[in-house]
């Protein structure tokens, strides 16, 4: 593909079929497609109509089965609870594979429906990844959201099974989720099955016996499970919209288009190449999270970084080669560090661009972000409906 970005968009746009089915030779399919782009009922545009391929495959096993099992797959840094833990392609894989036979053991199987509910831990990606390779739908509920808010995402999606932690952190404050759980499914209509709790070393969580499981006796039992193959027209994930404007709508993934947009959209959109660090400082919960923090850098073969806090108190910031985050994360470090002398403790030569997205990029802080990095900044917007970048 050429790199000149008029001439890309012009290929996209005048004929999507030949643009798209080049991309999508970069992803590996257990069956190939029969048509690129069905457009027979516009506006409910279908992508790879025959083929089938399998989410995970293409962001772990085939990773590595081509040598990267040794590279680091995800750096968990959380300052609220001073941890740093580097995971491997092939640690990640061997954790997501168990849990997907954990799921599996729990009669989850393909095209049932888990709700996730949890903080920015490894083992809220785990879940995703291990929904993913035994087709089965995950729809990630923002850790810490009320009661009310998670009971009408539990009667819109009806889970089989939630996945939950004990706890989450925000700052210095240790806020239990399972009593948030207990509540959402007391309220809601629909009662999942089972739930899966990872008990956090902050808080215990009382389980009810017969309804919820220890996510460590549950991975002590488990035998790996395999990837099962789904339709690229399968959908992968439910992402429910914030409810402000009225009802959360429930915004349905399918896993064909998905995976090759986001690995196309890592060289070609934010000049990242497999092997290199990629920072979205989002969270699981919102689709830049879904998209940037777990599918895109693992499909691309690349690092990429789970943060559990805030932006101020933030990680050590060398070694990324991309950074993607929301203007009002910028403007609070501008607020407490306005001269940058932060900045000046850390080598980021390796920081090539900056993505800013979420909100609208006032002009004082695209300025100074442009003046102290002395790298491109760029402005771009998001929406839960399109899944990925909206230049």
């Amino acid at each position: 593909m050429t790199t000149d970005y008029s001439e890309i968009y012009e290929r996209s746009i005048s004929n999507p079929e030949l643009f798209w089915g080049e991309a999508a030779e970069d992803v590996q399919w257990e069956k190939k497609w029969d048509r690129v782009l069905d457009d027979s009922n516009k506006p409910f545009y279908r992508w790879f109509v025959g083929g089938k391929l399998n989410t995970c495959y293409n962001a772990l096993d085939y990773h590595v089965q081509n040598g990267r099992g040794n590279q680091t797959a995800i750096i968990y840094d959380s300052p609220v609870t001073n941890t740093v833990r580097k995971i491997t392609y092939a640690e990640l894989l061997d954790e997501v594979s168990t849990f997907a036979g954990a799921l599996r053991d729990l009669g989850v199987s393909k095209g049932d429906t888990v709700i996730i509910y949890m903080p920015m831990i490894p083992e809220a990606p785990v879940a995703m990844l291990a929904c993913a390779r035994i087709g089965a739908v995950h729809s990630v509920v923002f850790g810490g959201f009320a009661p009310n808010e998670l009971a009408i995402r539990i009667d819109d999606a009806k889970p089989k099974v939630i996945v939950s932690s004990s706890c989450g952190i925000e700052g210095k404050k240790v806020l239990p989720y399972k009593p948030l759980l207990d509540k959402a499914i007391e309220i809601s209509d629909h009662k999942p099955e089972k739930c899966v709790i990872f008990q956090r070393p902050q808080v215990e969580a009382p389980l009810i016996e017969g309804r919820d499981f220890d996510w460590e006796s549950l991975m002590s039992k488990a035998q790996p499970a395999d990837c099962v193959a789904v339709s690229a027209t399968d959908p992968l994930y439910i992402l429910y919209t914030s409810g402000t404007t009225g009802k959360p709508k429930g915004v349905i993934r399918d896993n064909g288009g998905h995976a090759v947009a986001l690995k196309w959209s890592m060289k070609y959109l934010y000049g990242v190449n497999p092997g290199e660090v990629f920072w979205a400082a989002s969270d699981v919960g919102w689709v830049v999270g879904h998209s940037y923090i777990v599918y895109a850098p693992l499909l691309a073969g690349c690092t990429t970084i789970l943060y559990e806090g805030k932006p101020v108190g933030t990680p050590d910031p060398g070694g990324v080669s991309v950074l993607f985050t929301a203007p009002t994360a910028f403007r609070a470090i501008k607020k407490e560090d306005p001269n940058a002398k932060y900045l000046k403790k850390y080598d980021i030569g390796s920081l090539r661009y900056l993505f800013l997205a979420g909100e609208r990029l006032d002009p004082d802080t695209y300025h100074w972000a442009v003046d102290m990095l002395k790298i491109p900044v760029i402005d771009h917007w998001w929406q839960t409906e399109t899944g990925w970048d909206g230049n």
